[in-house]
């Protein structure tokens, strides 16, 4: 009996052997296929656990959302990031009351999130998180690519969180969805330090620009906070349906086109006070800028020149206005703009027009940076004819000068030859020299030394009388000449000689020179003015 017992339960058992084998191989394959498809069940949820804002419990996955979270505080993290992804969230919450339960879901994005909220009762608020694309379900992910994931996570949220301007992410209703610290930090400090859900709308999209839009597209917006203006330059995405928008500060540019605007307009304040006509044409010749003198000097319109012509046609206007001197012909006066042009390019450039109308303009040209040039006009006719004036009268004072007998110089304070006349040239030499002292060396050289030439060169060198001093000495040819020496203004001299000696007076009123003749040149003098 006990034989046929052993024997039965050995059959038994080599029965069962191959039936959990069987069974053992159908569980690996089971798991392999599991693993081959990346989820595994019954992952931990997501679950927080809240009494009057204070963490009570957290399930490991809401630990680890915790921890990736930016900013201070459990509750203020979660429901910052809550409020990102589900904006009626903060809205719906304080009146969670007897609902016991909201749920909420995320509308948009590749994962939308779905979440539960129960009231607990004394103060205890559970949240749970789903995904409901993978419900009860997890991906598997190696460590090495988490830890890069994490490591980029973590170098994008540090630089979009230290950088100076502000970005963030609407959506199609014009709610922030998204906003990095520069923004939550301006959205705080306008709500004196608090931070309301949703995020107010700093800059309105919307709105209609305060300046027009720069080169690079950006729109210049304004943004009132502590009774100051803050300027930035707005970029605007459309990315899966949500708007994102950058704005970077603008505070030093608007500064500085503010300044540049005082400067021009001080600038053109004071060309507008100017006398001479300015013109300003940019590197491709359009007139850029203007004063009134121009319209006055040039009688061109005013609503020509606010059209911003070229160089060209301004120039062909004023041909035609005969404001340039008249040329025999278009081609010459076309190549003497081209060479106005260039030179007035290159470097500083004069050129006198003389009008048809008798008008004498100066038209200077001056070269500018970035290849602009800068042309002034003006009127000279005055100036041209006192000039005129001025030289007629030297010209005429040099005639009635080479027209006297007497030979005449002039001498300055310092000594030098201001003027002399063609007879003092012929009696002396046109070649002496321009100072007095070579003229003395001249006359001594000429005649030799004399008591005459002697007494002369005393009166040179004493102060002289309001009237004037007379003597005479020995020529360059043997005979007599008579001086006359008369101080002139600004301690000039005048000077002349005359041959024959004229006739002199005599008696006790008679004036005396500085220094009587020797009695043989004495006689001499007597016998020819008694003939």
């Amino acid at each position: 009996m006990v034989a046929h017992f052993l024997i039965a339960f050995a059959a038994a058992v080599l029965a069962v052997l191959p039936a959990l084998a069987l069974t053992r191989l159908m569980d690996r394959r089971l798991a392999g296929a599991g693993t081959a498809r990346g989820l595994e069940r019954g992952l931990e949820p997501t679950v927080f656990l809240f009494r009057d804002g204070v963490l009570v419990d957290a399930t490991s996955p809401a630990r680890a959302l915790l921890a990736s979270l930016p900013g201070e505080g459990d509750w203020q993290r979660l429901s910052s990031w809550l409020c990102m992804r589900l904006p009626e969230f903060g809205a719906l919450l304080p009146d969670l009351g007897d609902a016991a339960r909201i749920e909420l879901k995320e509308r948009a994005g590749d994962s939308p999130l779905r979440l539960l909220a129960d009231d607990l009762g004394d103060g205890l608020l559970r949240l749970t998180l789903a995904d409901p694309a993978a419900e009860d379900a997890g991906i598997l992910v190696d460590s090495l690519s988490l830890r890069a994931m994490e490591q980029e996570l973590e170098i994008l949220r540090s630089a979009m969180d230290h950088s100076p301007m502000l970005a963030w992410r609407q959506d199609p209703q014009g709610q922030v969805t998204w906003a990095n610290s520069a923004y939550l930090n301006l959205a705080e400090a306008k709500a004196r330090g608090q931070t309301v859900w949703p995020l107010p709308r700093i800059i309105d999209l919307s709105a209609r620009p305060v300046q027009p839009a720069t080169s690079g597209g950006a729109r210049r917006m304004q943004v009132d906070h502590d009774g100051q203006s803050r300027w930035y330059d707005c970029h605007v995405h459309e990315i899966g349906g949500q708007t994102v928008a950058i704005a970077l500060p603008a505070d030093a540019a608007v500064r500085a086109e503010r300044s540049l605007r005082e400067f021009v307009q001080t600038l053109t304040k004071t060309f507008a006070d100017l006398p001479i006509g300015l013109a300003i044409f940019d590197r491709d010749r359009n007139l850029q800028l203007f004063n009134p003198a121009l319209i006055d000097l040039t009688g061109l319109a005013t609503g020509f020149l606010t059209a911003r012509p070229t160089l060209y046609a301004f120039l062909d206007r004023l041909r035609e206005a005969r404001m340039v001197p008249e040329p025999k012909d278009y081609r010459s006066w076309r190549n003497q703009m081209n060479t106005l042009e260039a030179a007035a390019s290159s470097g500083h450039h004069v050129e006198m027009w003389s009008l048809p109308g008798g008008q004498t303009y100066r038209v200077t040209g001056r070269p500018h940076p970035d290849g602009a040039v800068a042309f002034l006009f003006e009127d000279i006719t005055s100036e041209i004819s006192l000039t005129r004036k001025f030289r007629a009268d030297l010209s005429l004072g040099a005639e009635v000068l080479d027209a006297l007998e007497d030979a005449v110089a002039v001498f300055g304070a310092n000594g030098d030859l201001l003027i002399s006349n063609r007879r003092y040239a012929d009696l002396w030499d046109a070649a002496a020299p321009g100072t007095l002292e070579g003229h003395v060396q001249v006359w001594t050289d000429a005649c030799g030394a004399s008591p005459g030439l002697a007494a002369l060169r005393e009166a040179l060198n004493t102060a002289l009388p309001d009237q004037p001093l007379r003597g005479a000495m020995a020529g360059p040819a043997g005979g007599l000449l008579s001086w006359g020496l008369r101080g002139l203004s600004g301690a000039r001299l005048l000077l002349s000689f005359a041959a024959p000696v004229p006739s002199l007076p005599v008696g006790r009123d008679a004036p005396r020179a500085a220094h009587d003749p020797e009695p043989a040149e004495r006689a001499a003098m007597s016998r020819a003015l008694t003939g």
